[in-house]
This record gives C-alpha cells, sequence and structure tokens, in this order.
C-alpha cells in the first residue's frame, strides 16, 4: 500500500482550474520530485494534499485513510508536514522557541517540547543557534530553523516547498545533504517543490512534472529530463545539454 495517494484531484478557484485531474502516488520510503513551471499548480497541490485548501473534486488518501476534506491540523496529527516558499517561521521567537512550537503537535509538555527540539537542532547542526532569534539568521540558517518546526510532527511525509530557494551553491549542497539525513536516517518520505534541479535530480527517485495544472511526466530523474514534453514546458533544450552527462 501506498503511503500517498492522489486520485483525480481537481482544484478551482472560480473559473481557473489550478489543478486538473491529477493522480500519483508516493510509497514509503520515497523522494519526490515535483517540478514545473510558475504557475503550474504545485504549491496549489501541495495545499490540497496538506488540507489548507478544499478539493474541488478528487481524493486524497494517505497510510490507507481517506483524509479528503481534513483541516491541515488533521492531516498534521496523522503525520504529514509541509513548510512554504514564504518564510514562516516567527523571527519573534529564538530558534528553540520555533521547533517547540512543531513539538507541540506531539506534546503537551513544555519539558517534553524542549528536550525534543533540542535533538532535532542537534540533527540539523544548529543547536548552536537555539538561542537566536530566527529573525537574526541568513536565509540558508532559517530554511533549517524552518525544517526542524517541522520535523517537530514527528511526520510520515515531509512536503518541502522550495527549500533550496535563494541559496548559493554550497549552501545547496549542504541543504542536500540535510534532505538526505532527514529521508535515510530518520526515516521520512519526502515530496518537494524544486527549481534547482541541481538538487531535483541529485536525490529523487522519481519526479512528477505539471504544467497548466496537469501532470505530464511521472518517471525517474533520467527519463523525465528526456521526455520532449517535460524539456519544451520546462527544462529546455539547454539544461539537458549541459547536463548530459549527469542525466545519463
Amino acid at each position: 500500500m501506498a503511503l500517498l495517494e492522489v486520485h483525480h484531484l481537481i482544484k478551482d478557484f472560480g473559473g481557473l482550474r489550478a489543478n486538473d485531474d491529477i493522480s500519483f502516488s508516493v510509497e514509503k520510503g520515497e523522494i519526490i520530485g515535483l517540478i514545473g513551471p510558475n504557475g503550474a499548480g504545485k504549491t496549489t497541490l501541495f495545499n490540497c494534499i496538506s488540507g489548507l485548501h478544499p478539493v474541488t473534486s478528487g481524493s486524497i488518501i494517505f497510510a490507507g485513510e481517506d483524509i479528503t476534506g481534513l483541516k491541515a491540523h488533521e492531516t498534521a496529527q496523522r503525520g504529514m508536514a509541509r513548510t512554504f516558499q514564504v518564510y514562516a517561521a516567527s523571527g519573534d521567537l529564538t530558534v528553540e522557541e520555533n521547533v517547540m512550537v512543531g513539538c507541540y503537535m506531539r506534546t503537551r509538555s513544555r519539558a517534553q517540547a524542549k528536550h525534543r527540539a533540542g535533538e532535532l537542532l542537534n540533527s540539523l547542526n544548529i543547536q548552536d543557534l537555539s538561542h537566536y532569534q530566527v529573525g537574526e539568521l541568513p536565509v540558508a540558517a532559517q530554511k533549517k530553523v524552518i525544517m526542524a518546526t517541522a520535523l517537530g510532527l514527528d511526520p510520515k511525509l515531509l512536503l518541502l516547498d522550495e527549500v533550496a530557494a535563494g541559496l548559493n551553491p554550497s549552501e545547496i549542497e549542504e541543504t542536500i545533504a540535510v534532505i538526505k539525513h532527514v529521508h535515510h536516517d530518520l526515516g521520512i518520505t519526502i515530496i518537494l517543490i524544486e527549481h534547482v534541479m541541481a538538487l531535483v535530480m541529485k536525490i529523487s527517485h522519481r519526479v512528477v512534472v505539471l504544467e497548466y495544472g496537469k501532470k505530464i511526466a511521472d518517471g525517474n530523474p533520467q527519463s523525465v529530463s528526456k521526455d520532449p514534453l517535460v524539456i519544451k514546458a520546462y527544462l529546455g533544450e539547454r539544461y539537458v545539454r549541459e547536463h548530459k552527462e549527469e542525466l545519463g
């Protein structure tokens, strides 16, 4: 049984169809890259899966349960966490306090939340930042804090929305290492929206591609990168030429 199944999902905003009959599944232990041009419907799909937006039609099955129509806090309680493109941690709180907010989904004990936050800060190697206010940190460190806060929910599935946006090449490599750690060492299944193809192609087991709200491809990175529809809609011939060796 797949950890996540999305069946014929449609999301309309008035006369605009943002997601158009999208179906795909995610097996436990996979890393799925979700790519496509701006406006393709990627973040809307995340919002529908996680319960921020109600779907117009279709169904979402998570860990064997139909979660279609559940609110975001209800999907979080069942083991789904997500990050956002827009900076979502509170600059008024310390790093430790931000991560504790996520931990409170699993415990009402301040001591337990503080202990778990400390474990996560150590795990992501940002324990030395625990008493800084988040707004004081550079972007790369802020993104780690946001990820640690999501991990405080103890998720089975983590939805990452553009965690590499705005990072330089060395920070992107560090982010790749963090995602691999979360996946391999913490045992968490991941779906990530990303425009940084160096990250997507290095760590994704499968890549799902959207264009104008429709799914146009679903396969391993090598096959997707050679798909004429994907090249035309998103990657471009230049990208494929310049990365021919690594794409195989």
